[in-house]
């Protein structure tokens, strides 16, 4: 089936640097995409992450907390079906983009005790699942704040220094990809489902505190060094099978109060992005949409399930397996409010085919759905970071 002439990216190693008895790769990459017809040549040292549980590749399973994905059936089509604090069946969308820039297959928890100096030359993610620019989301989840991961990050960065000099730290630092998508804990469970903080404020106002704290980290992440920096908006969280169950009605339609705040923080965080690109002169600071790539998975899934994307080296995206067969439940839940330990190996309802299912759990996409998802992201954005 062809589709408009689109080429994918493909990657192959590039400038090999030798320092401190460390082998210091940067990947060359050639980016064509709709929008920018030119080939160009960048590097990518390396892929690092911040955020919530889209880019936590297990941090959550060295603190003290229940928000926890280290059991099974969670990892389930992972390797050798092992679970590592990935709130997916499989790999995660830090997995899927640090694995389409060309870095490398993974990307490993920076809370991992075994990590080695080129695991975090490489990048790593500072991710924690449950948390929010909300601090209350993070207090009440008992995870890792934007402050903590923050800290870490500075940790990270003399790791480098250590390892590698001042001098190259400060190449790998801003040729690098930085990742951050938070703010889903805090739209779709701190201020739809508990009234907490809906006493303080409208959803205009809390959004704009929600974005000003976006803000206030990209300044920061730049300030230490960081200069092509990723944020992703929201998804349509009003259609996670755990919104449907609480505020869709007997139906389990989408609850649009919930999309809709979800669009208004969008809204300000673009302009947000947009604004710090002029403040900031060496950055580039790139809007990542998710939620209108999410969308047709869930208003047609049968159709827009059966695309994985780009193929290497083609000018053809692929029908690739059979599309989405449910939209409206996660592989793993009889009630559809299942999540963390709610997904656990006694459940009534573990779907024999995650492929066939948009969601894994009542929160998090299939790690089919997710592979899409951030190959149609890459497709239209990468070449934004150069």
């Amino acid at each position: 089936m062809k589709f408009p002439p689109v080429k994918s990216f493909y990657v192959y190693p590039g400038l090999v640097l030798f320092y401190a008895n460390v082998i210091v790769v940067f990947h060359s990459v050639v980016v064509t995409a709709i929008s920018q017809p030119n080939n160009i040549n960048i590097t990518v040292p390396a892929v690092i992450a911040f955020g919530d549980s889209m880019l936590d590749p297990g941090n959550n399973d060295y603190i003290i907390t229940k928000v926890k994905a280290n059991f099974k059936p969670y990892g389930r089509d992972f390797f050798e079906g092992k679970p590592t604090g990935r709130f997916s069946n499989g790999k995660i969308l830090s997995d899927f983009f640090v694995e389409n820039a060309g870095v490398k297959e993974l990307l490993s928890p920076y809370l991992d005790p075994n990590l080695q100096l080129q695991d975090l030359l490489t990048g790593v993610s500072f991710a924690s699942a449950g948390s929010g620019y909300d601090h209350v989301t993070n207090i009440i989840a008992s995870v890792l704040s934007l402050e903590d991961q923050l800290e870490m990050f500075k940790d990270y960065i003399e790791k480098l220094k250590v390892g590698v000099g001042e001098e190259k730290t400060a190449l790998v630092l801003a040729k690098s990809i930085f990742l951050l998508s938070m703010g889903s804990n805090d739209v779709s469970e701190r201020y739809s489902v508990t009234a907490f903080r809906r006493f303080h404020y409208d959803i205009n106002e809390y959004t704009s505190m929600l974005v000003n704290e976006s803000s206030k980290f990209q300044k920061e992440l730049y300030q230490l060094g960081a200069r092509r920096i990723g944020v992703f908006s929201l998804n349509p969280v009003g259609c996670l099978p755990l919104q449907r169950t609480i505020n869709g009605g007997t139906e389990r339609v989408c609850a649009e109060s919930v999309n809709q705040a979800a669009m208004i923080f969008n809204s300000k965080l673009s302009s947000a992005i947009k604004d710090l690109n002029k403040q900031l002169p060496e950055a580039r600071l790139v809007y990542l949409d998710i939620y209108f790539e999410t969308l047709p998975y869930i208003q047609s899934p049968s159709l827009f399930g059966k695309f994985l994307g780009l193929t290497i080296f083609t000018n053809e995206l692929i029908a690739h397996g059979s599309g989405f067969e449910v939209e409206d439940e996660g592989c793993c839940g009889i009630f559809n409010v299942e999540s963390g330990p709610l997904c656990n190996p006694f459940q009534l309802k573990i779907c024999t085919d995650a492929s066939k299912y948009v969601f894994w759990d009542a929160y998090h996409t299939t790690e089919k759905t997710t592979q899409i998802l951030c190959s149609r992201i890459i497709e239209k954005n990468f070449y934004k970071f150069f």
